[in-house]
């Protein structure tokens, strides 16, 4: 059975998440270009060509954008950060820092369904864990200090749990209906707003 044993504040792991995201997000720029001294007709296919890549590098803009905010918002309140927490936070970085490889792959790739089947597998992974963070740290309140937050109500988990569910979905799904399955991403938009407006409410 894990001991929970405080190891130190949360400075270092926030400043480590702030230079992973960061560091995902630039790799996601380096595929997108144009090659130099073409002729007007080649110039617009390859502007046309370069439409998915932009597709594809926006979805994961706004994925890891949204993972580094709830990242930051699982931490606010946090005193102390114990060996489980650290680790949990560092298997979802390393998850993050792999999200531009399948990105390249939807953008590349994005009719094959192994290559959606991979982009939605790796962000319900990060998914996870940044549920597992925000489990552990709901269940363990002498890692925190003042009256629990808004990431530690069950709400907030179940917002959490939304995403991993939708993207894990895909994962088979995607074999059998093909990649035209992305469309159900969208289900997110309003799930999320809804949960989003509960818990300003409950806040």
């Amino acid at each position: 059975m894990w001991t929970s044993r405080p190891d130190g504040g949360p400075d270092r792991l926030l400043a480590l998440a702030d230079g992973v995201f960061a560091i995902a997000i630039t790799l996601l720029v380096l595929d997108l270009y144009v090659p130099r001294d073409l002729e007007p007709d080649q110039y617009r296919e390859a502007l046309r060509r370069v439409l998915p890549d932009l597709g594809a590098y926006a979805l994961s803009v706004a994925v890891l954008g949204s993972y580094w905010r709830d990242h930051r918002r699982i931490f606010r309140g946090v005193r102390e950060v114990d060996g489980q927490v650290i680790s949990l936070s560092v298997l979802g970085l390393g998850v993050a820092a792999l999200v531009p490889f399948p990105t390249r792959l939807l953008a590349e790739y994005g009719d094959q369904s192994v290559s959606v089947a991979v982009y939605a597998g790796a962000v319900a992974a990060l998914g996870a864990c940044h549920l597992a963070v925000a489990a552990v740290l709901a269940r363990r309140p002498w890692l925190r200090h003042g009256p629990p937050t808004e990431v530690t109500k069950p709400l907030y988990l179940l917002d959490s749990a939304t995403i991993v569910v939708v993207f894990l979905v895909t994962v088979p799904l995607v074999f059998v209906t093909g990649p035209v399955i992305m469309w159900l991403w969208l289900v997110l938009v309003p799930a999320k707003a809804y949960l989003g407006r509960r818990l300003q409410t409950l806040s």
